[in-house]
């Protein structure tokens, strides 16, 4: 009597709706990219339960999930080299304040 295969999906959902609310919900940039951190690591989460229970003699949930991470790191990289940009330009961050900034 291990974990199965819901109880891991539960966590996933739980974390997925958890970036869900965190990104519509907040307005500063860095929480928002974090946000979307919780929503791809949930789907990594998908992808590593459903390769171990449904197909544990293939590899193929592994690979996305490295896939995933790789474009992840990506992603935050440029995501934050455009938020330090912002904040050195018009010194917020805040999602609010991006109508009214003029160069």
């Amino acid at each position: 009597m291990g974990i199965g295969l819901l109880h891991i999906l539960f966590v996933s959902i739980a974390l997925f709706f958890i970036g869900v609310y965190g990104f519509l919900t907040r307005r500063n940039m860095i929480t928002m990219l974090m946000s979307i951190e919780l929503i791809l690591n949930s789907i990594n989460i998908n992808f590593i339960a459903f390769n171990k229970f449904l197909y544990s003699d293939k590899l193929d949930g592994l690979f996305f999930t490295v896939f995933i991470i790789t474009i992840a790191a990506a992603e935050a990289a440029v995501a934050i080299a455009i938020i330090i940009n912002l904040y050195r330009n018009y010194k917020s961050i805040d999602i609010e304040d991006a109508d009214t900034m003029k160069y």
